[in-house]
């Protein structure tokens, strides 16, 4: 398999031009057509000659590849399903993995995966329940941004699809890189949001690298609670991802926000509300609550509407900005936590 352009820096692409018989300033030109062009094939390069394109055809491939799937949600969300180099994970023989577009006024967001299933175990989430099949390429990450109907009006982005992201850290920062630089897709960092559970030597990276918006999975203040749901919290407990992110100065430009699904019976009374107020005091930050997705076997539900209203109402009382996220694309299994890379509408 040929490997892919697309996720190269610059200095990358000049090394391949070399590598190809062909003068340094070709990899300028590759990384023009790459990301402001955004080119589909090596014949779409009309200013690089006819042999140096074949050169380059013969030794690379562009990365680009359509989706293999789309359903459509009554609310406007579109999921769209790729195939990707990762292990075939269905019957179908197909690796694949899903991102989602999801429509609200004049914005258009696009809801990112970076993984192909999840090492983390989270058991609220179908993504995890799949267990690991592989890591993204920054080429496969890309390739959701160019490949999905509404490239061209995405407004934002969110790495909060299928897996980890900081699991994959260095594939994920090498798009979150091109998506910024002056060269690639030239996006403020103010329009990309990555979520995390809280893998702490990435995320140091990540906030040292980066000043993107930083969206925290907590669910739960209490450690022995969180940890029966979240089996991170054994190796890197909320306590010690709170005490890095307070290292951090989120009062300007670049956000923190803590993500909070609401399970009835399990992390919605005033308990939690009080426990989840004392950790994040002092913080500049927001909290969203989330409704919970029914899935199968899983023994709790989600919230009442009174319950997740009383919660924010709480928070808010203390100084907390607290908002309650509407679902969206619950019915072509697109929501938070119910990606699991099922063939939909082939």
């Amino acid at each position: 398999m040929k490997e892919a352009l697309l996720g190269k820096t610059p200095e990358e692409l000049k090394a391949v031009a070399v590598s190809c018989g062909l003068k340094p300033f070709v990899g300028k030109q590759l990384a023009e057509w790459l990301y402001v062009h955004r080119a589909r094939s090596f014949e779409d390069m009309t200013n690089i000659s006819k042999a140096g394109r074949e050169a380059l055809a013969a030794s690379w491939d562009i990365g680009v590849s359509e989706p293999v799937g789309c359903a459509s949600s009554s609310d406007g969300t579109r999921k769209y399903l790729f195939a990707t180099a990762a292990p075939a994970q269905d019957a179908g023989g197909l690796g694949a993995i899903e991102a989602v577009m999801i429509p609200e006024g004049e914005r258009r967001t696009l809801c990112v995966s970076s993984q192909a299933g999840c090492k983390m175990g989270c058991r609220f989430c179908m993504t995890g329940r799949q267990g690991f099949h592989g890591n993204l390429s920054a080429a496969e990450i890309l390739n959701q941004f160019l490949s999905v109907e509404e490239s061209a009006e995405l407004s934002n982005a969110v790495f909060m699809g299928m897996g980890e992201p900081l699991d994959n850290y260095e594939e994920v920062s090498r798009a979150i890189t091109v998506l910024t630089a002056p060269w690639g897709f030239g996006w403020s960092p103010k329009r990309i949001t990555l979520s995390t559970i809280g893998v702490i030597p990435k995320l140091k990276r990540f906030l040292d690298e980066h000043r993107c918006h930083l969206a925290v999975s907590l669910h739960n203040p209490f450690p022995e609670e969180r940890l029966s749901m979240m089996p991170v919290q054994g190796a890197f407990p909320i306590g010690d991802v709170l005490d890095l992110v307070r290292r951090y100065d989120f009062s300007g430009q670049r956000r923190v926000s803590f993500e909070y699904t609401m399970f009835a019976g399990f992390n919605d009374d005033k308990r939690h509300a009080d426990a989840l107020i004392r950790l994040l005091r002092g913080l500049e930050c927001r909290v969203n609550l989330i409704r919970f997705h029914k899935i199968p076997d899983f023994e709790y539900d989600t919230s009442s509407d009174a319950a997740m209203e009383a919660f924010r109402s709480r928070l808010e009382n203390n100084g907390i900005i607290c908002t309650i996220r509407a679902s969206r694309g619950e019915d072509i299994l697109a929501a938070c936590g119910m990606l699991a890379g099922r063939h939909s509408q082939r």
